[in-house]
C-alpha cells in the first residue's frame, strides 16, 4: 500500500506561518499600563474667621462744584479760563460783547440827569409859590398842587438814580469773574456763542473739602447706610499709589433715590485731609461683618467638573483622591470661601488637581532634601481621625 508523505519545504513553512502569526497577534495587543502614583502637596482644613471685602471704583470730587454763567445773555467774545486751569477769586473768566450794555447805561444815565433837572425846576417853583401864597396871592390849593408836582419830580428821580444802577450793573455782568479759587473742570461754551441769560459757561471745582463719589447697587444700600457718620468706616486706596497704602474715609451722603440709567445709588465719602486730586481715581474698601468657623481653601484647590466646584480628598488609609462637590461662598484675596460641602480635618490637594483621576493613587509630596520623619508626620496627621465639633 503507498504511503503518502510531506515534501521537505512544505512541512518547514507551516510552523514558520504559524510562528509569525502569533508574533504579530502579541504585537497588536500590548499590556494595560498602571497610571502612576502621583505626588500631591495638600492641605489638613481648619475652620477660621474671614472678613468679606466689598471694593467699588471711585472718583476724586470737589465737595462744592459750581456752574458759572452769565446773568445776563450776550455774545461771548472772550474766554480766558482753560480746562484744569487754576483760578482765584476776582478773576476774568469770560466776557460778552458789552456795547449795548453800555449804550443802556448811558440811556440811564440821561434819564438821570432829566430827571434831576426837573426836579431842581420844581424846587425853584415851590419856593415861589410859598412866597405868593405868603402875599395871598395864590390859595392853599395851587401851593399844595405845586408841592405835589415836588413830590413826584423827586420820586421820578430816585427812580432814573436806580435805574442807572441797574444799567451799570448789568454793563459790569458782561465779565464773569470767579468767586472763590478752584480749578475748572469743564467747559461749556466757546468764543462766538451767543448766550441767554444763566446759560452755563464754566464749571468751577472749589478748592477745600473733597469727597471720594462712587455708587453702589441697590443691595448694599442698607449696608451703606449703617455706616453713615462713622468714622473711618471706609477705606481709601489711590490707583496711583505704588506703595498700595489706604486712607480712612467716611460715608458723608447716602443717594435717595437711584440713577435712572444705571440704577445704582451715588455714595459720598469725606476723605478729610488726605493728599488727593481732583479727579484722581481710586478704590474704596468695605467691610463687612466677620465671618467665624468658616473653610478657606487657595484658588488652585478648586477644580470645575460637570458644571460644579470640587476639590480632591485624600483618603489616607487607602492613599487614592475623591472628587467632593463644594459650594463657594466667596473670596478673600487668594483664597476661596467654602459655603459648604467641608468638613475640618479632611485633607485636600491644593496643586496639580487637573492631572489627577478619580481613585487614582497618590503619595505625599516631599520637598526635596526634607527628612523622611517629616512627610510620616504628615501622614499621620492626615491618618488620625477630626475630633467631633462637640468636643472641639
Amino acid at each position: 500500500m503507498p504511503v503518502l508523505s510531506v515534501p521537505p519545504t512544505k512541512a518547514v513553512r507551516l510552523p514558520l506561518l504559524l510562528l509569525v502569526m502569533a508574533l504579530v497577534s502579541a504585537c497588536s495587543r500590548p499590556p494595560a499600563l498602571e497610571e502612576p502614583v502621583r505626588a500631591v502637596r495638600t492641605l489638613t482644613l481648619q475652620r477660621a474667621g474671614a472678613v468679606a471685602q466689598h471694593e467699588y471704583p471711585a472718583e476724586i470730587r470737589a465737595r462744592t462744584e459750581s456752574r458759572l454763567g452769565f446773568r445776563v445773555g450776550g455774545k461771548l467774545v472772550r474766554r480766558d479760563a482753560a480746562l484744569g486751569g487754576l483760578v482765584r477769586p476776582g478773576q476774568v473768566l469770560a466776557e460778552l460783547d458789552a456795547s449795548d450794555l453800555k449804550l443802556g447805561q448811558d440811556a440811564a444815565r440821561a434819564g438821570v440827569a432829566a430827571a434831576v433837572a426837573a426836579l431842581d425846576q420844581q424846587e425853584t417853583e415851590i419856593r415861589r409859590y410859598r412866597e405868593l401864597r405868603e402875599q395871598g396871592f395864590i390859595s392853599g390849593m395851587d401851593l399844595d398842587r405845586r408841592e405835589a408836582a415836588l413830590k413826584a419830580a423827586r420820586a421820578q428821580a430816585d427812580q432814573a438814580r436806580a435805574q442807572a444802577g441797574v444799567q451799570a450793573n448789568q454793563a459790569g455782568y458782561a465779565r464773569l469773574l470767579a468767586d472763590v479759587a478752584g480749578v475748572v473742570t469743564a467747559i461749556d461754551a466757546e468764543p462766538g456763542a451767543v448766550l441767554a441769560a444763566g446759560a452755563p459757561v464754566l464749571r468751577v471745582a472749589h478748592d477745600g473739602a473733597r469727597d471720594a463719589v462712587f455708587s453702589v447697587p441697590e443691595n448694599r444700600l442698607p449696608a451703606m447706610r449703617a455706616l453713615l457718620g462713622k468714622p473711618g468706616a471706609l477705606k481709601l486706596r489711590l490707583w496711583g499709589d505704588d506703595a498700595g497704602s489706604s486712607t480712612p474715609a467716611t460715608v458723608r451722603e447716602v443717594s435717595a433715590a437711584a440713577d435712572a440709567a444705571t440704577r445704582t445709588f451715588l455714595i459720598k465719602a469725606d476723605v478729610g485731609n488726605a493728599p488727593v486730586r481732583l479727579g484722581q481715581t481710586a478704590s474704596v474698601l468695605v467691610e463687612s461683618t466677620v465671618a467665624e468657623g468658616i473653610i478657606k481653601l487657595p484658588l488652585a484647590a478648586v477644580f470645575e467638573l460637570s458644571g460644579q466646584s470640587n476639590v480632591w480628598l485624600v483618603d489616607a488609609a487607602t492613599m487614592t483622591v475623591k472628587a467632593q462637590p463644594i459650594a463657594v461662598g466667596g473670596a478673600e484675596g487668594n483664597l476661596v470661601v467654602v459655603a459648604n460641602g467641608l468638613t475640618a480635618g479632611q485633607v485636600v490637594v491644593t496643586a496639580g488637581v487637573h492631572v489627577l483621576t478619580q481613585g487614582q493613587k497618590v503619595r505625599w509630596y516631599q520637598e526635596p532634601g526634607a527628612p523622611v520623619a517629616t512627610v510620616a508626620a504628615t501622614a499621620a496627621a492626615a491618618a488620625k481621625p477630626a475630633t467631633p465639633a462637640s468636643q472641639r
